[in-house]
């Protein structure tokens, strides 16, 4: 019984430190310090987990200790659940990233670590004979919560986050914990199940709230990869409404207008229209990073003979845009579900248009596609005088620039020309809001377009960067060093 509680409590402390993330998330993004912040904090938990468990063992080696111990780790475990939607909504204007997700998780996740971790060293007092067996003790059972964690690695990141709500994988966690529990101390059985009980209400009322709130048009989904809000919004000025997609804390990815699906609802897809000034005539046009499909959705309806490939490599992001944002069947749309880097490397199609959006906000940089090699990989994709259109968000100028610069460098190593756009307002070189860059295997055009709509997207050309950043290269990529001082 002792030894299948250890194995579940280091299952259970990998599968709250992975939905983790997911609870993170829409407040304060995926980035490397949301990363760091969540496994720094947890270590520090287990390691005063274990300290602390090792004290109370031998001052009170009693199986009904440990019970109590693991109980307390459930209701922990449970309380991240309940708590997370007042603590991460202040959290997340506090202004600093970094100290924004040390308190979240200090908050949030460390009160039931520190219980789990002092599991392990409690059982091994308990389950000690002798000195002669100690070691092998200790080790066997330090051993068995460790395969508990690669189990739990496993099922939540191949099946739970997939399959499973975070805040219903949580009380589930809670539920096995107070079974857990019950194996170190059978004795406390009603408390036990008072627990057990109290988590399966929470459980089904958590799920009676999603669904209700489905039927009025706000959906909370765990893809494979990502954790999506979507919900009914208001376009300010006009009124219209939207359906919105969101990712991640500083906006929305993406967004479609009831009334017309296939307009162009967010400001800066609007200047994905540059294609047709730079390549007018264009035929094939790759798309990474799919989200809510919009531009590929308009790109189908107004450009009759143009062959469309959009890259996305989260399927569950693929079925919301079938469900959600009408995405169409279409023999002229190919979507390849696939890391963008990947498909490039292995691709032998050539495109005279691409349009990178694969960068959700500044939280979540892939960095592996914006550096030297894969603009070079870019550039090979694309035919003779064919453009690579990106969006990104920075400032033109100043301290909040320095991804921008450094991007811009990067792909000025590998094509003739790059432009840069502010889609908000260009005379405001310190505003952070989207760019635009676009990359030219040749020289711009010589002649204005008579299309008016096009004529003001020009208008907000920025000058070039002066710049000594260097660009990004595999080996070398700061990417949330220079996106630390942004905000939005």
């Amino acid at each position: 019984m002792l030894h299948c509680c250890v194995f579940l409590c280091g299952a259970a402390l990998m599968i709250i430190e992975l939905t983790g993330s997911r609870i993170l998330a829409p407040f304060l993004g995926t980035s490397l310090v949301v990363w760091t912040s969540l496994i720094g904090i947890i270590l520090a938990s287990l390691s005063l987990g274990a300290w602390w468990g090792g004290i109370l063992a031998d001052r009170r080696p009693s199986a009904r200790v440990l019970g109590r111990i693991v109980l307390f780790a459930a209701w922990a475990t449970a309380a991240i659940g309940l708590s997370r939607g007042w603590v991460l909504p202040v959290l997340q204007g506090s202004g600093s990233l970094h100290l924004a997700a040390i308190v979240a998780t200090l908050v949030l996740f460390a009160p039931a670590s520190v219980l789990l971790g002092m599991v392990a060293p409690f059982a091994v007092r308990l389950q000690l004979a002798d000195t002669d067996t100690a070691g092998r003790t200790a080790g066997s059972l330090y051993a068995l919560s460790t395969i508990g964690s690669i189990a739990g690695t496993f099922l939540a990141g191949f099946v739970l986050i997939a399959w499973v709500g975070s805040t219903a994988i949580l009380f589930i966690t809670a539920m096995v914990l107070a079974a857990a529990a019950w194996l170190a101390a059978p004795s406390g059985r009603l408390f036990q199940g008072l627990s057990l009980l109290v988590f399966v209400l929470a459980l089904l009322i958590g799920r009676a709230q999603d669904r209700r709130l489905e039927q009025v048009g706000f959906l909370d989904r765990d893809t494979p990869y990502n954790r999506v809000l979507v919900y009914t919004g208001k376009e300010e000025g006009t009124g219209r409404l939207t359906r919105d997609l969101v990712t991640d804390p500083s906006g929305r990815q993406s967004a479609m207008y009831l009334d017309n699906p296939s307009e162009l609802a967010l400001p800066y897809t609007r200047f994905y229209r540059l294609a047709e000034y730079y390549r007018p005539g264009m035929r094939r046009m790759l798309v990474l990073g799919g989200g809510g499909f919009s531009f590929p959705k308009y790109a189908l309806a107004h450009y009759p003979d143009l062959q469309v490939d959009v890259v996305e490599l989260d399927p569950g992001m693929i079925a919301l845009a079938r469900s959600h944002f009408a995405l169409p069947e279409d023999p002229r749309l190919r979507v390849i579900e696939a890391d963008a880097r990947t498909f490039l490397q292995r691709t032998e199609d050539r495109y005279d248009v691409i349009l990178c959006d694969v960068f959700n906000s500044h939280y979540a940089i892939p960095f592996h596609l914006v550096t030297v090699e894969a603009v070079g990989l870019m550039r090979r994709a694309l035919n003779p005088s064919g453009v690579v259109l990106v969006n990104l968000l920075a400032s033109p100028e100043g301290v909040a620039s320095r991804f921008y610069q450094a991007l811009y460098a990067t792909f000025a190593t590998a094509f003739a020309e790059v432009q840069a756009y502010a889609v908000h307002d260009p005379a405001d070189r310190e505003r952070w809001q989207n760019l635009v860059l676009a990359a030219l295997t040749g020289p711009s055009p010589a002649t204005r377009p008579d299309d008016p709509v096009l004529q003001s997207l020009l208008a907000n050309t920025l000058p070039p960067p002066v710049t000594t950043i260097p660009p990004f290269t595999d080996e070398f990529a700061p990417v949330d060093r220079y996106l630390g001082s942004l905000h939005p």
